[in-house]
């Protein structure tokens, strides 16, 4: 099954950064709690809770989530919704996971700050580097002009 979806709840487990390191790849994955709630004689009642997984596949995502998102915080989750199958103690069992494209707060619960991500930025070469490329070149003729006819 796949199903584009957005769901608000609460992050229920800390954020977890998987890969990284030698891996080409990073991603970020945490379990999110959903409670609907209703306005009934006066009062509101707390609906059944449902926990759904959240793997976030982009790297920058993944790396921003696990910046930005602490358990408790209230969340705004959208992506495709898929089921995932497993096998524990001889049984198949199935969960329901989310393969966000966006996570955000719920700022319908609170408030927060947004700081743009930075880029990351080539190194110039060091100073050794760039005497090292020039002995390495300093035998080469230098190159004729070149005259160009108006």
């Amino acid at each position: 099954m796949h199903a584009q979806i957005t769901i608000t709840g609460n992050v229920g487990t800390d954020v977890e950064l998987r890969g990284g390191g030698s891996h080409e790849w990073t991603y970020a994955q945490f379990r999110l709690a959903s409670t609907p709630r209703t306005f009934r004689n006066g009062s509101w009642h707390d609906g059944q809770t449902t926990w759904i997984g959240v793997t976030c596949k982009n790297k920058s995502l993944a790396e921003n989530v696990k910046a930005s998102i602490s358990k408790g915080d209230p969340v705004i989750v959208t992506g495709k919704l898929t089921t995932s199958s497993y096998s524990r103690d001889d049984q198949t069992h199935e969960r329901q996971i989310i393969e966000a494209v966006s996570v955000g707060h719920d700022l319908c619960r609170g408030t927060s700050a947004f700081r743009r991500a930075e880029r990351a930025v080539a190194e110039p070469p060091s100073a050794g580097e760039v005497d090292a490329e020039l002995e390495q070149h300093q035998d080469e003729p230098a190159p004729e002009a070149v005259t160009v006819a108006a």
